[in-house]
């Protein structure tokens, strides 16, 4: 089968998996676009981006420049002669002139069952929705927010209480291995695009410091869904007197509901709160610069009482 020349665009660690299994294959990866470095952690040292890291293990000529709209960035990439870009969470906006540049288009892999939940955090947003499926879309790029058709696509269950961390892994994996399979389709012949249908399109809008919010005045399930949709990235939190806690797993209590936020009982597993229509008992928090522990533990090294607020 004819080996491609194939551009990979990609950012964070939800992206390296599907570069590596390009780096399996037998298609030549000429050339990787990630976003800059950025300045990270206590002392704001300037960190590698996941994919940079991937591509320079693997020996791969890497760019990154500020914006691909770029004049420098465009001739770059055309230097480079793509068959094909792959691109998966980059972070930027292609313009036409660059989506115009490779013979065999540029593809996207998206971590939502298009056309729900196009946009910037389509995996949290599944999960703050309670919805019980997500998946896998592989589109051909075009102008339009996510908009293009659809080449290629798989379901993911959504189990029980699955976290943020866990769907990401999950969508990750899946997303490499559909990958695989659309480009051989695409070679074959077999890939037929899907347009994608006018009904069903809803909107994952980039997460914000509110999301991060719990509003105890919400119902328990959607308290819960906030909870592990956001663990262990960007989590969910609520103030406690002067400390804002972090909160990264619930369970439904079955005491009776009083003021949103109150603690009403204190358990062997963690608080219990107030929500507008029932209860949940916090399984695991973090204080401001701690680690992570059971509620339980919390509970010991915290004096917290029945009547306290969250708010």
């Amino acid at each position: 089968m004819e080996s491609w020349r194939i551009v990979y665009m990609g950012t964070p660690d939800f992206a390296v998996l599907p570069l590596q299994a390009l780096l399996r294959g037998d298609d030549q990866i000429v050339g990787v676009f990630t976003q800059p470095d950025r300045k990270t952690g206590r002392g704001m040292k300037l960190q590698p981006t996941p994919v940079k890291t991937a591509a320079q293990e693997a020996g791969i000529a890497v760019f990154q420049p500020i914006k691909m709209r770029e004049a420098q960035a465009v001739e770059q990439l055309k230097a480079l002669k793509p068959d094909l870009v792959v691109v998966t969470a980059y972070g930027q906006i292609l313009s036409e002139e660059v989506l115009a540049i490779p013979p065999q288009g540029c593809i996207n892999i998206h971590a939502s069952l298009l056309p729900r939940w196009r946009g910037a955090a389509p995996l949290q947003r599944a999960l703050l929705a309670g919805d019980s499926e997500s998946g896998i879309s592989i589109m051909q790029m075009e102008k339009g927010l996510d908009t293009g058709p659809v080449l290629n696509m798989s379901t993911v269950p959504i189990k029980g209480d699955m976290t943020g961390g866990e769907l990401h892994d999950l969508l990750a994996k899946e997303g490499a291995r559909l990958l695989t399979e659309t480009i051989h389709a695409m070679k074959n012949g077999s890939c037929k695009p899907q347009i994608q249908p006018l009904e069903g399109v809803t909107y994952a809008s980039k997460l914000t410091r509110d999301d991060e919010k719990i509003h105890w005045n919400k119902s328990a399930k959607e308290i819960k869904n906030q909870i592990f949709a956001l663990n262990p990235w960007p989590s969910a939190s609520s103030q406690l007197g002067n400390k804002r806690i972090k909160i990264f797993a619930c369970k439904f209590g079955e005491g009776q509901a009083k003021q949103p936020g109150e603690i009403i009982a204190l358990h062997k597993d963690g608080p219990e709160v107030s929500c507008k229509d029932g209860t949940l008992i916090l399984t695991q928090v973090q204080n401001p610069g701690k680690k992570r522990v059971a509620a339980a533990d919390w509970l010991r090294g915290r004096p917290v009482a029945v009547g306290d607020i969250f708010e």
